[in-house]
Formats: structure tokens, sequence, C-alpha cells
């Protein structure tokens, strides 16, 4: 955590300012020093970035502890200045966790010229998203064994308790007597049972109806009978991404006590090959009354989002719903890791998003649903069918329409954005990313205006 500067001993100093692009360093018998130039004109993801470069520099180069500047930040964006600047600079600190013996050192990390008296209650805003975005990157990143849907449904529910969310996991049985067999088609294909893991966080009026977020919680994706190649499998652990950014966002939510109500809904399966595995041609049920042709047991994650988003409707009163998950290769070649994919049926819930995704530095782009597209998952066996013969991330994204009807809805597809694999931004490491947890969060929280 980021804390006001009280003290002298440090290994860095740290200093941001704007006007050119160098990143210099200076070494001599005290702290040494770094500075990190913002440019002409800074925004909050240029201070972001600039921060994560140097203080991943400074901890890189040996570091155990840094005094960050936060003058120039402050100057030029005011208290969002200062807020990007601790967000960039702690995410930039986080370490994938692991199981090795030896483990790394911490950093310790201060922050002075804040210029503010609000300095307090933004760090700690920032604090409380940082936090909830590495816990939902160790979630991601955590390997499949060690995260099954129960596993996954202990760590929810006890960081939610922690928080004073209240905290719901039906199992198998309960949720075959409510009539989900979409989800469990998907879900009885392994030894692993399923659950679906419902969080309530109550900051707003008692008769308000909440804002439903539901994460696809897929711990492994095999791809059931459709099996995928074997360089497909690899990260195959992080199909519950989605799962993990609306947890994520409703820790963040209950810490910083944001007058809003909002419902997560996590359905948490394996999908595997089993002898009560689903196969292609099947024709199935769902929460919603709904019929549905399996047209490849590799499109999942809609089958159990579906159920999902009529748990959230019908069972939680959702007044808006919001979907998000690692769902289509299609999205991800589209957009690569650039921007998350977004299909909606409200232009103004489409619009507070996008002010989301501007205050939280997560690019979004909206895909077309026409009513042309509605075509692409029609079947003369069911009333749908969960694959197409093209227009792959469209034809999902229509897929999950259908199961909102006419409640406000946003689909979040971040099958590109969810991970880094190659080159990720300064804030990030390769790996999960926790994409999604403050674009929520910022969308919840305005919404409670």
């Amino acid at each position: 955590m980021v804390s006001i500067w009280k003290q002298e001993n440090v290994c860095w100093r740290i200093g941001l300012c704007s006007g050119g692009e160098a990143f210099t360093l200076r070494m001599g018998d005290g702290p040494r020093e770094l500075l990190a130039e913002l440019g002409e004109a800074p925004t909050a993801e240029a201070v972001r970035r600039c921060a994560a470069k140097a203080v991943k520099t400074a901890r890189e180069l040996g570091g155990e502890s840094a005094l960050l500047d936060a003058a120039a930040a402050v100057e030029a964006l005011g208290p969002d200045g200062l807020r990007a600047l601790a967000l960039g600079a702690e995410l930039a600190l986080y370490r994938q966790e692991t199981w090795k013996e030896r483990k790394e050192k911490p950093f310790t990390l201060y922050v002075t010229g804040t210029g503010t008296a609000d300095a307090p209650a933004v760090l700690g805003e920032a604090a409380a998203l940082v936090r909830a975005v590495c816990f939902a990157r160790d979630l991601t990143n955590r390997p499949a064994n060690k995260l099954t849907p129960a596993l996954l449904a202990e760590e929810v529910a006890s960081a939610a308790r922690r928080a004073g969310v209240e905290v719901q996991v039906l199992e198998e049985g309960e949720t075959r007597a409510l009539g989900m067999e979409a989800f469990h088609a998907v879900g009885d294909s392994s030894a692993n049972p399923p659950r679906l893991i419902v969080l309530r966080y109550r900051g707003g009026a008692p008769e308000e109806a909440p804002i439903a977020l539901v994460g696809k919680g897929v711990t492994f994706d095999s791809g059931g009978y459709c099996l995928k190649p074997g360089k497909g499998l690899p990260g195959m652990n992080g199909d519950m991404a989605g799962g993990a950014a609306v947890c994520g966002a409703v820790l963040a939510l209950a810490e910083n006590k944001v007058p809003v109500n909002v419902t997560a809904v996590i359905p948490a399966v394996e999908n595997r090959i089993s002898r009560e595995s689903f196969l292609p041609s099947y024709v199935i049920g769902s929460l919603s009354g709904k019929t549905i042709e399996i047209g490849n047991t590799d499109a999942e994650g809609r089958l159990i989002l579906a159920d999902a988003i009529t748990y959230a409707i019908q069972k939680e009163n959702a007044c808006k719903v919001v979907d998000i998950a690692t769902l289509t290769g299609a999205m991800a070649a589209m957009l690569g890791g650039v921007a998350t994919g977004v299909m909606s049926n409200d232009d103004g819930f489409y619009a507070q998003l996008e002010d989301a995704s501007r205050r939280s530095g997560e690019r979004v782009w909206r895909a077309p649903d026409f009513p042309e597209y509605k075509k692409l998952i029609e079947t003369p066996a069911a009333d749908l069918r969960n694959t197409s013969d093209g227009c792959g991330a469209i034809a999902a994204g229509m897929f999950l329409r259908a199961f909102a009807e006419e409640t406000p809805w946003l689909h979040l597809d971040i099958a590109g954005t969810g991970w880094a694999w190659t080159s990720p931004k300064e804030y990030q490491a390769k790996g999960a990313t926790g994409v999604g947890v403050t674009t929520l969060y910022e969308l919840c929280k305005n919404g409670a205006r």
C-alpha cells in the first residue's frame, strides 16, 4: 500500500514531471534518484504508466523502497492524478502467486507532494482498488488443481465475508432443483461439482433494485468433446477471469462503502470430458424456459452465463445486468489485448460504461447487434443454438441478449484483455490482468449518483 511520506530512509527518490520524454537515473552516496517525464499534456493513463515504469525500474535495480513525488501529477490532474499515480505504482509491484520455496522481498512505497487535504481518502480508495485487482489476478492465475469450483467458492466467500458482503453458495442439488439445466450441462461433465456463487452488497437504499454483475467462472476449459488443441489448453485455468472481476469489483465497492446495491453472480464449473458430458446435437433446457441446441461443447461459457443472467433477473430482481467473460477467440482476434468488446441492448447503459471506461483507463469497443444477427443462432430444433457459422463474437452476444430480454444489459468479452501474454502495460505483469475490476467499480459507483 502507498503511504504518505513519513521517513527518510529509502533506496530511491522518484520524481515525475511534465514537458519531455526523458527517463533519467542518478546514482549517488544517498538514495538513488530517478526522474520520469509525463509529456506536455499528461492524462491519467500517462500518469499510471509513467509511475508504474518508474517503480518497476527501481525494483528491478535492486531497491526495496522508494519515495514517489506526486506533485506533477497532482498539479496536472488534481486528485485524479494522485489516484492514477497510486494505482499505477502499486499495480506495477504485483507479483504472481507462487509455490516456490524462496519468496521475493517486499517493496515499500511512500508518496509525497500530494498537495491536497483529500489525499488520505484518495489513496485509500486507490489501495482498495489495487487489492481488488490483485485478488482477481491471483484467482485467475491460480492452477486448476488449486481452484476447482468448490475452492473458488471458498476463496470468494471468505474474501466477501471479510468485506462485510453477504454470501450465498448454491450447491448442485439446489441449482438442479431450480431448473438450471444449461448450467448443469457444463458442470456435470466434471467430478468437481459446480457451484453458483452469489454476493450481495447493499450500500444503497433498501428499496433500490441491485445492479447485477455476472461473471463467467469456468475454472478449467478443456473444450469438452469438442476438445481444444494442445496449444490451446495452457491458460484455460484462467477462463474464470470474468468471475474474478465481478468479485473484485464488489470487494472494492464494499471496502470504499459506495452507496449502491450490487449483486454478483458467478456460475463456477469445469468443462471436462466424461460419460456425463453433453455432446453436439443435444437439445437442453434452461432456467428461463428457453431450449438450446448444442452445436459445440467449447461454447460452454454462454450456457452457464445464460442461466446466471436469468437467475440475477428472476431471483435477485436486478434492474440492470452486466456480464463479463473470456468468451470468444473471435473477439480476441479482432481487438487483441487493446480493447474489451461490448454488446448492449441499451444506449444509455452503454454510455455509462464508456464513461466508466474513460475513468478506469480500460478501453471498450461496441460491436453491432443489428436484428439481422439473430439469424446466426436460429435453429429448427430449439429456441436457440449455442454456436453459429460465422461472426462468432457477435453470435455469442446475441445468444446472451436473448436471456437478458428487456432488462438493460451489457456484455463484456475480455478474451483478449483478460491476459497479457507478450507486451503487458507497465502496471501489468504477464498473465492475468484483472481487467474489468476498475471499470465495473466505476460503472457501479457512477450508478449510485
